[in-house]
């Protein structure tokens, strides 16, 4: 199978950044010929079998307005729906690249699953600035909290507790994610014209990353420095046995077994264990010293 960049498969304009431009592009998708069962399979043969791109292009263009029915459903997420289509369209140009005609099944059923994954994926990243859901369990809980909301508002106890149910997550995590999508975003830097009168601290006031304090991170390098160093010297205090003992056993990438070294130095595991532990608290005195 060819690899292709999905932008050759699509040469209507895909620059949707005014409504101007979107409507264009609808009416442009909603013109190209509808195929049926045989047409489709016979570009889906050739595209497979021969690595004919213009039979992927002619799959993609023709279902182009299916991928804007999907994007629709995702409007109420506050997000641009020209930005929805085109990474619907990124789904469905995948699902033409991955499509077996002989499962007998039509490229629509099977490129939507594709379309709503890339789109989902859009939304989590960008429907605020602060992610919302990170597990596949909260991402499968945005999504049906944000139906049930719309439909119910604040969610009762019992809805909760559905929630839950059905989804196996916990009810805080439920409470946890409700609370995020009922909460206002807030401007990170404060607005231009704000006024004593009408004043609101914006988090740029408020949230500080003492990290970043100069004096905090050469504070840091020091100490990481100074422990370094006292770890050298503690390790050179030891006896070569010792030695070699705690550097395999906790500075290596590959660590032996108790059972490893007992065999290659001719002692009992219970030896070994001896060994490192009184090599452990010699090197914590001189450390601590």
């Amino acid at each position: 199978m060819t690899t292709y960049k999905p932008t050759k498969l699509l040469p209507v304009a895909m620059d949707l950044g005014t409504g101007q431009d979107a409507s264009a592009y609808m009416n442009t998708v909603n013109k190209m010929p509808v195929l049926n069962a045989e047409q489709e399979r016979a570009l889906a043969v050739r595209f497979r079998e021969n690595e004919d791109i213009d039979a992927a292009r002619e799959l993609v263009m023709a279902h182009l307005r299916d991928v804007v029915k999907v994007a629709r459903g995702f409007m109420g997420y506050g997000l641009p729906l020209t930005d929805l289509i085109q990474e619907g369209n990124i789904g469905l140009m995948k699902a033409v690249k991955r499509y077996d005609p002989e499962h007998g099944v039509r490229l629509v059923s099977y490129a939507v699953h594709w379309i709503k994954a890339e789109i989902y994926d859009y939304v989590l990243k960008n429907w605020r600035i602060v992610k919302v859901a990170t597990t596949k369990a909260q991402r499968k809980l945005f999504f049906n909290l944000r139906k049930s909301k719309k439909k119910l508002g604040w969610l009762t106890n019992e809805d909760v507790h559905n929630l839950s149910e059905n989804l196996n997550v916990d009810v805080k995590t439920v409470r946890e994610m409700e609370s995020r999508l009922s909460g206002s975003d807030v401007s990170f830097d404060m607005p231009a014209d704000t006024d004593d009168d009408n004043f609101s601290a914006a988090p740029e006031q408020y949230l500080t990353n003492e990290t970043a304090d100069p004096a905090y991170i050469v504070a840091q390098q020091e100490y990481t420095s100074q422990r370094n160093a006292s770890l050298s010297l503690a390790i050179k205090e030891l006896d070569h046995r010792s030695r070699d003992i705690v550097t395999r056993r906790w500075l290596s990438d590959e660590k032996p077994t108790l059972h490893d070294l007992a065999a290659e130095y001719g002692v009992s595991a219970e030896r070994i264990r001896q060994i490192e532990k009184r090599a452990m608290e010699r090197m914590k005195d001189v450390i601590a010293a």
